[in-house]
């Protein structure tokens, strides 16, 4: 296969909610689990909460391949409140994945999209489908108006991180979270920004 056979397209089709479901279960399961397991649970739980207009998909023959989610507007694209976790999971075994959720909570600044992964099939990687999602993802920062794009990336995650960096993304900043290896199989989170245009690059990103 190659990239020209690939449909990037903003949002998420209707009617594919379980896919993007499986391929975020497939890339980020590992992190998930501890707040949305068993899987089946965990990918259906995700299909449910799914805001179509928060996310960009790659499509191959009308099957979605790879999406992006982003935070923007206080939405983003794998919802679900603390109501809806509690009806799932049930009061006792729903309060302490309520925070193991709210370890992933990142609040976008002004001026500020957050992007919340890549996902891409993986019999679909290396043809370029990560590079055309997050360039439409920085497209709709700059769209609505967002001086720079951020995102987070774990230690464990080499290839991602090489990925953002050849698309202008810079370390600004890496915590340490030795507490979270065990529990979800990662030590460090370094946050990345790219600014949106040449002048915030200039001006460093911010307001």
């Amino acid at each position: 296969m190659s990239i020209e056979d690939v449909t990037c397209r903003r949002g998420v089709p209707e009617g594919s909610e379980k896919e993007v479901a499986a391929l975020y279960w497939e890339a980020f399961g590992r992190k998930l689990g501890p707040a949305l397991n068993p899987p089946d649970t965990g990918r259906a739980f995700i299909a449910a909460h799914v805001n179509r207009d928060r996310g960009v998909t790659a499509l191959v023959d009308g099957t979605v391949v790879g999406v992006a989610g982003y935070q923007l507007g206080g939405r983003a694209l794998t919802g679900g409140d603390v109501r809806d976790v509690l009806s799932t999971y049930g009061l006792i075994r729903g309060l302490p994945r309520l925070a193991v959720l709210a370890l992933f909570e990142r609040t976008p600044r002004e001026g500020e999209l957050v992007m919340d992964g890549i996902a891409v099939d993986a019999r679909h990687r290396g043809c370029g489908i990560g590079s055309l999602l997050l360039k439409q993802v920085v497209a709709i920062a700059a769209e609505n108006d967002c001086r720079r794009t951020r995102l987070d990336v774990i230690d464990t995650n080499p290839r991602a991180r090489a990925l953002y960096e050849r698309h202008g993304f810079v370390a600004r900043h890496t915590e340490q979270t030795p507490y979270l290896r065990r529990l979800m199989g990662f030590g460090a989170v370094t946050t990345m920004y790219r600014p949106v245009t040449e002048a915030d690059q200039a001006g460093g990103g911010a307001r």
